[in-house]
């Protein structure tokens, strides 16, 4: 009698040293099922998919893959397994085309033999075969490195959290290729953050701190950790009603949408920035008050990357003008520096050293006085309940700490603005609220942020929202009058339905 079982795992454990990812994981995947590993960072996923993958051996235990086993017949499950990682693993620097022939290369196959494998997926991109890798948008990435893990043709497709960081539409995208992939019999196993694609699959396995604890369908699980995965909604502002949203949306007379608000924090009046004959950012105008939390949105190569890094300083427009905290993004961008805070979805903290090291040494750069750091620093230790731990290496920290510990850090000398680019990218939900209560409480303070993300749970905490299409702002308010004005349920709606309207590709 055949096994009706793609994948069958018993009591695997594996350690790192002292540190336990997995303990005693044991489940089954049938044949062509759709089946999610979730948990937070640090469960041990990421170790299981690469035991999975023959990249690691357990220290106990059995897994298979369509019968073979991972340890004894690794050349076997090769052939048979596509493997997707969190970061696309194309070599950035090769074209489209020479990342596929690698690919196919590395499996002992060519891209002639398994095109038929990968057409519908790499047709839509194949017209930027010469394209480097590392030049494509985050959605062409992904059809790359799915066409790469496709291309001899696996009956496991393995995805470690490879939409992390992927506009709403782009992973949309990607799910619905997996659903064709489905229908041909192709086992899926992903692991991911969201909970709209949690909801995709057949069935899901919760693993905490290396334990499955539980296994069933995505409703029963979220249902039944739902304190983990379904936290309490936050308040939609958290200043009440000091911000007046009424005036400030106006349409600017360049096509962009900006607005007048008095006394701006920050400044926008007809900004572009061209590369060649391409405007990633083609005549944008917005104001931003004192205090206001200001989503910055676009799909992936929409352009509010470059954007962002005119507002820091860190690249000079082509023409348009701008302020932040007064200052010229022209001709004072040294200044404008040591008036923002900045986070990035990579948190920007040193691993290897201690909490109070980080502390001292970004209060250092900020210019901030001895005294005043030491005292800040101790109030800091006390609000987070890292008093005990600030001698820790940063690395030893679980995600969510490092998160908080990031983010307090890029605010600690109570900067104008704090930037904050997608700085809760592959977070659990319920860390992710706790980051959102900092922010929160940053902007009773009077600290404005500006945050890009990529989760539209978050767009809705925001005071207002700009959407980026094709370079341009195409829409711009608070999220009450956006899902009015496009007719539209929620933001998620909302930003599928602007984004779809591009028209440029990559």
């Amino acid at each position: 009698m055949n096994n009706p079982n793609a994948i069958e795992v018993k009591g695997v454990s594996k350690s790192y040293g002292k540190v336990q990812a997995l303990r005693d994981v044991s489940f089954a995947v049938g044949k062509g099922e759709v089946f999610g590993l979730i948990g937070p960072d640090g469960a041990g996923k990421t170790t299981m998919f690469r035991i999975l993958c023959t990249l690691l051996l357990p220290d106990a235990g059995s897994a298979t893959v369509d019968g073979f086993d991972t340890v004894s017949q690794m050349k076997a499950i090769r052939q048979r397994v596509g493997y997707m990682p969190g970061r696309f693993s194309l070599y950035q620097d090769l074209t489209v085309e020479e990342n596929l022939q690698f690919f196919a290369t590395l499996f002992g196959t060519t891209v002639e033999a398994g095109y038929d494998s990968i057409r519908a997926i790499y047709s839509q991109i194949e017209r930027f075969k010469d394209r480097k890798a590392g030049a494509l948008s985050g959605g062409m990435k992904q059809k790359l490195a799915l066409s790469c893990a496709l291309v001899h043709s696996p009956s496991v497709l393995l995805l470690d959290e490879s939409t992390t960081g992927v506009d709403p539409v782009s992973r949309k995208e990607l799910w619905e290729m997996l659903s064709m992939l489905k229908e041909r019999g192709i086992t899926i196993v992903a692991a991911t953050p969201y909970l709209d694609e949690v909801r995709r699959c057949e069935r899901v396995a919760f693993l905490d701190q290396g334990l499955v604890r539980g296994i069933d369908t995505p409703d029963a699980i979220l249902d039944e950790f739902r304190d983990i995965f379904c936290p309490p909604a936050l308040l939609s502002s958290p200043k009440g009603d000091t911000i007046d949203h009424s005036p400030e949306t106006t349409e600017a007379p360049s096509g962009g949408v900006g607005g007048t608000l008095e006394d701006p924090v920050i400044s926008v009046s007809h900004l572009v920035k061209a590369f060649g004959a391409f405007h990633a950012v083609d005549d944008i105008s917005f104001s931003v008050r004192r205090g206001e939390i200001f989503g910055f949105l676009g799909a992936n190569g929409a352009g509010k990357t470059t954007a962002m890094h005119m507002l820091t300083g860190l690249n000079q427009p082509t023409s348009g003008t701008g302020t932040v905290c007064g200052f010229d993004i022209r001709t004072e961008h040294e200044q404008i520096k040591k008036n923002i805070g900045y986070m990035s979805q990579k948190f920007s903290l040193y691993e290897d050293l201690t909490v109070a090291e980080n502390i001292r040494l970004f209060a250092g750069i900020y210019g901030m006085g001895h005294k005043e750091i030491k005292e800040k620093t101790e109030q800091l230790l006390r609000k987070l309940n890292f008093e005990d731990h600030r001698n820790d290496l940063v690395k030893s920290l679980p995600l969510g700490w490092k998160q908080k510990l990031a983010f307090s850090v890029s605010i600690f000398h109570e900067p104008g603005v704090v930037f904050l680019d997608e700085p809760t990218g592959g977070v659990d939900p319920a860390t992710r609220r706790q980051f959102w209560e900092l922010i929160y409480d940053a902007a009773a303070r009077g600290i404005t942020v500006f945050v890009t993300t990529h989760y539209m749970d978050e767009a809705e905490y925001c005071d207002r929202i700009s959407i980026m299409v094709d370079g341009k702002i195409s829409a711009i308010g608070t999220p009450a009058e956006l899902k009015q004005r496009f007719h539209q349920p929620d933001m998620d709606h909302v930003f599928t339905y602007l984004a779809r309207q591009a028209v440029r590709t990559g």
